[in-house]
């Protein structure tokens, strides 16, 4: 149990400058809204590809899902029907559900899971966003397939973008294509925390494309029509379990303007990077000679010592309305290892300040900061006394933010918190700490293999990890991949939030002369950071949004193997600043037991329980 931590007050001007930006981006929306309806069918399906019939768990069936296109604004409802042998969540990646922590859909974090021949609707609102998010299976691996995009419009129509109103808007979902059961590699990954399998192709809008062939015919792909001299908008989603994205157009440039919902300063570039969980609207003019052009997404990977798996890569066809056949025109790719090619991307970001669009003001001051250290480790299975050097199979490997290893808890803590339940309490929760247990050269290379070396400085925890913040409190982040085992980058995703990315770099964080690179005048706002490969990104937020709400990495085996922490945000002084009751029909983990409208815990949530941390003996 951790001892208790003495508060500081939260930065006025944080609390009021959150307060005030929210009031004015929803006081400024006409009252006329609308509520969008879906009914959304999870079930299972078999398809072929490859020459395979592999069974998937699709939504409707089709893959990617329907896209939920809405207005600024707007309510959204979603029922749900799980026809699925599987528990499901929906998780609606990057809206801000403000104080509405009840429909973010984590399981055993925000609900329990929707059971097999279960069904439960989820209700949000956009309100104060405009953009490209997406929606999907927050369930281990199901997300592959389990995804779609979220279209958000501003209430104004798209003559009020900031940036030359596109002839047409596609979404251009990146993803992967597994020919295996997913679910048999969820449980291989929940029972070992280890992974051996890869996908077999990527998709692009779920076509994998001619450089891919069952029996020598090319699989489909996608093809976008264009007409020379008109724009188009492409909605960039990386949807993919395990790979950052190289994508390129033969012949064309690409001038990006928003990620994550939020209008970015416009730059042009011939290379957009992205990774799992992050979105990028980017323009394209087809301005070439009419002709067939290759779209071409490679899968980047660290290099060698790092281990070195299979990315496949796939394509896409831009094909002018004029063109008279022939071979498409391929482009030139970057070395799939230059990795640095992706903090050059993330690092030409900035957010456009714009009087139609305006932006949260940038914490000045900081209330809390944090220094996080992102690695692998060894851990013994629950239940078990281990040394790393045993030869037996009570060693699991696990992923760690400052040596602590996510645990998922035994009942959804959002209740449990909601209710003051025993065991849910700062106190009962292992808290993430402030900075890793020992400072060390954070990216030395000789750490990557496993071996002696890093074996001393991989002590590892598995708790259910907390942070606890205070209405309004201004954060401050640092973010730094280390080479424990490992040399990757780390899409880091906050639930509920957005974030400020004030700087990044490669190598080790040094606060002495980084700090004075922070951009505090127009940061992009990201809910999704990509911290590089070896570097570190430092990131502020306001936390103004009361509930329970999960940061994590975006990589499926680094979420599955514990790089996860929750982060709850008590309640503010007013009714308007704190968590309401949780909806009537919210999904229960045993017997629903409901009184005077709102959910009562089951008895499973009243009994105490105990969260202890347990650190593995011998390492």
């Amino acid at each position: 149990m951790q001892t208790m931590k003495s508060w500081s007050l939260p930065t006025a001007a944080a609390v009021v400058a959150a307060t005030i930006f929210f009031s004015l981006s929803t006081m400024a929306l006409p009252a006329a809204s609308a509520i969008v309806e879906h009914t959304f069918v999870v079930s299972q399906m078999n398809m072929t590809h490859l020459c395979k019939e592999t069974p998937v768990t699709v939504v409707n069936g089709q893959i990617p899902g329907p896209s939920i296109e809405v207005t600024e604004g707007d309510s959204v409802t979603v029922h749900v029907v799980n026809k699925s042998p599987h528990n499901i969540t929906i998780h609606w990646h990057g809206v801000k559900q403000r104080r509405n922590c009840w429909s973010d859909g984590v399981p055993m974090v925000t609900q329990c899971p929707i059971q097999p021949n279960q069904n439960f609707t989820y209700r949000f609102s956009v309100a104060g966003q405009v953009g490209t998010l997406w929606w999907h299976a927050h369930v281990s691996c199901l997300r592959a397939t389990l995804h779609g995009a979220i279209i958000i419009r501003p209430r104004l129509g798209a003559s009020s973008y900031p940036f030359p109103k596109p002839d047409r808007e596609i979404p251009f979902i990146i993803g992967d294509w597994w020919a295996m059961d997913l679910s048999v590699v969820a449980r291989r990954m929940e029972k070992d925390n280890f992974f051996d399998y890869f996908p077999s192709a990527s998709t692009i809008n779920g076509k994998l494309g001619d450089l891919f062939n069952c029996s020598g015919v090319p699989e489909d792909g996608f093809v976008l029509g264009v007409e020379a001299g008109k724009s188009y908008l492409l909605r960039i989603i990386n949807t993919a379990l395990f790979s950052e994205y190289f994508l390129k157009i033969a012949g064309h440039k690409f001038t990006v303007v928003a990620s994550d919902a939020n209008y970015v300063r416009p730059y042009t570039t011939d290379l957009v990077v992205i990774a799992p969980g992050e979105t990028i609207d980017a323009l394209v003019v087809a301005d070439a000679p009419p002709g067939k052009y290759y779209m071409v997404a490679m899968p980047n990977q660290a290099p060698l010592p790092d281990t070195q798996t299979p990315e496949p890569s796939t394509r896409a066809t831009m094909q002018y309305s004029s063109s008279n056949g022939g071979k498409p025109v391929a482009p030139v790719m970057p070395d799939q290892h230059d990795v640095v090619r992706s903090l050059y991307f993330h690092s030409n970001l900035s957010s456009l300040r714009h009087p139609r669009h305006p932006l949260p003001p940038v914490p000045q001051q900081v209330d809390q900061h944090l220094f996080i250290t992102l690695g692998l480790g060894m851990a013994c299975r629950q239940g078990f006394k281990c040394n790393r050097d045993d030869k037996n199979d009570n060693m699991i490997l696990v992923a760690t933010m400052n040596n602590i290893s996510f645990q998922k808890p035994t009942a959804p803590l959002l209740p449990a918190h909601y209710y003051h339940v025993a065991g849910s309490n700062r106190g009962d929760l292992l808290e993430l700490p402030d900075r890793p247990p020992r400072v060390f050269n954070f990216t030395d290379p000789s750490l990557i293999p496993i071996g002696p070396k890093e074996k001393a400085l991989e002590t590892t925890y598995m708790a259910t990890l907390a942070r606890w913040f205070r209405y309004g409190s201004a954060v401050e982040m640092v973010f730094q991949s280390t080479s424990i085992m490992q040399g990757d980058s780390n899409p880091m995703h906050l639930h509920g939030h957005d974030m400020f990315v004030l700087a990044q770099g490669v190598g080790n964080f040094d606060a002495a002369k980084d700090r004075a690179r922070y951009n505090l005048v127009d940061p992009p706002l990201k809910n999704t950071v990509v911290v590089p490969n070896l570097g570190w990104v430092a990131i502020r937020f306001v936390a103004d949004n009361p509930g329970v709400w999960y940061m994590h990495c975006h990589y499926e085996f680094h979420l599955a193997m514990g790089m996860t922490a929750v982060f709850i945000v008590e309640d503010g002084p007013t009714v308007n600043t704190s968590l309401p009751a949780p909806p009537v029909d919210y999904p229960s983990c045993g017997r629903p037991n409901r009184k005077k409208g709102s959910l009562v815990p089951d008895e499973s949530y009243l009994q105490t329980r105990e969260i202890k941390a347990s650190r593995i003996d011998g390492v």
